[in-house]
C-alpha cells in the first residue's frame, strides 16, 4: 500500500515524472483541499498508452505538437519534465456525495491520489471491471475514428494493426450488423483476442486474400509498412483511416499505383477534434459515457492482462516503453 502523510488540509501524493529521455521517476506532490468543483480520487488503476508515451518518454514529441499534445492534466512541460498520461480510474474519496464511493475514469496522468474537476469524471458502470475501465480513452479515440470513416452496417472493415487501439476498432466494428472486419497483424498471438470479438485475423502473408476488398480500413500499427498495406488493402473509392502518431518520425507514403486511379481517401482520425459530423451534439461527458459502455464486453481482458505495481515502475518503465516491448501495454496498479 502506498504511505500518504497528512497535515491539516494537505496531503502528500506521488506521481510518475519523466524528468529526462528515458527515465522515470516517482515525485510527491501536495494536495490542498480539493475545491468547490473539485473531487478527490483515490488512483486503483492507470493505463499506460504505449504509442504515446513511448514518444513522450523518448522525447520524440516535435516542438510544434507540444501544446497540441498537452494531456488534460499533464504537468510539467515538453520535452522535459514532464507528468504524462490520461487513463486513470479510481474512487471518489472527497467531493459531492452523488459521487463519493463511486468508481470513476478521469483524463489525469499516473499518480496515486489527485484532486480534478468533477466535469472530468466519468462513473464507471458496475458491469465494467475498474481495470478493463482504463481502456475508456482507447475505446472513445476508436469509436471516433468509426465515425471519421462513416463505418454502417454491412461494411468491410480491415484494420491494420492489432494494438490496444486497433482491437478496440475492431471490437466495436464487428458489433455492426452484418459488418465484415479483418485485422492483419504479424504477432499471431493476437489471433485469439481478434477471434474473441467476431472478426478474421490475417497474417501478413496472406493479406492477399483481403487485398483491394475494403470499404474501409483504419491503420494502426505506427509503421510506414502498415500505412502502405493499408492502401494496398482498400476497394475502389474507399476510405483509409489513419490512427497511428509518428512524432517527429518522417513516414514515406505509396502514392503511385493504384492511389488516384482507386481514388483513395486518406483520412488523419485524432480524438482531440471530435468528427464534425458528432462535433455539435456529443459533449465529452456523452463521447465518455459511450466509450464506457463501449467497454462491456469480456474479451477486452485480454488488452489489459499485464500488471505493474505502481511502486515499480520507475525501473519498469524503459522495459514498457522500450522499441521491441512485447504484448500489450500494462495497467499500473495502486494497491
Amino acid at each position: 500500500m502506498t504511505e500518504r502523510r497528512s497535515t491539516g488540509k494537505i496531503q502528500t501524493a506521488r506521481a510518475l515524472w519523466y524528468p529526462k529521455a528515458g527515465q522515470a521517476e516517482l515525485r510527491p506532490e501536495s494536495l490542498a483541499a480539493p475545491k468547490a468543483d473539485e473531487a478527490r480520487v483515490r488512483t486503483l488503476f492507470s493505463a499506460i498508452s504505449r504509442g504515446t508515451e513511448r514518444l513522450v518518454f523518448s522525447g520524440q514529441v516535435g516542438e510544434s505538437e507540444w501544446e497540441r499534445m498537452r494531456a488534460p492534466m499533464q504537468g510539467g512541460k515538453f520535452p522535459f519534465p514532464v507528468k504524462y498520461g490520461y487513463c486513470a480510474v479510481g474512487v471518489v474519496e472527497m467531493g459531492p456525495s452523488a459521487l463519493r464511493g463511486k468508481t470513476v475514469f478521469c483524463l489525469h496522468p499516473h499518480q496515486d491520489l489527485f484532486n480534478a474537476p468533477v466535469a472530468m469524471l466519468t462513473p464507471i458502470p458496475d458491469s465494467i471491471p475498474a481495470r478493463r475501465a482504463t481502456l475508456a480513452a482507447n475505446a472513445e479515440t476508436a469509436l471516433n475514428a468509426l465515425w471519421d470513416a462513416g463505418a454502417g452496417p454491412g461494411d468491410k472493415i480491415t484494420v491494420v494493426g492489432a494494438g490496444i487501439v486497433g482491437l478496440m476498432v475492431t471490437s466495436i466494428a464487428a458489433r455492426l450488423p452484418g459488418a465484415i472486419v479483418s485485422v492483419v497483424d504479424v504477432d499471431d498471438s493476437r489471433r485469439a483476442t481478434v477471434e474473441a470479438m467476431s472478426a478474421r485475423f490475417v497474417a501478413p502473408g496472406d493479406a492477399g486474400s483481403v487485398a483491394g476488398d475494403a470499404d474501409i480500413v483504419i491503420h494502426t500499427s505506427v509503421s510506414e509498412a502498415g500505412l502502405n498495406a493499408a492502401i494496398d488493402l482498400a476497394a475502389f473509392e474507399a476510405t483509409i483511416i489513419e490512427l497511428s502518431w509518428y512524432g517527429d518520425k518522417p513516414v514515406s507514403l505509396k502514392l503511385g499505383g493504384p492511389f488516384h486511379s482507386k481514388r483513395l481517401k486518406l483520412i488523419s482520425s485524432q480524438v482531440g477534434h471530435v468528427s464534425a459530423g458528432r462535433r455539435p451534439r456529443w459533449s465529452y461527458a456523452r463521447r465518455m459515457q459511450a466509450a464506457l459502455a463501449l467497454l462491456d464486453h469480456p474479451a477486452l481482458d485480454a488488452l489489459v492482462a499485464e500488471e505493474v505495481a505502481f511502486n515499480d515502475t520507475p525501473k519498469e518503465i524503459p522495459r514498457m516503453l522500450g522499441p521491441n516491448a512485447k504484448g500489450l501495454a500494462p495497467v499500473l496498479r495502486y494497491s
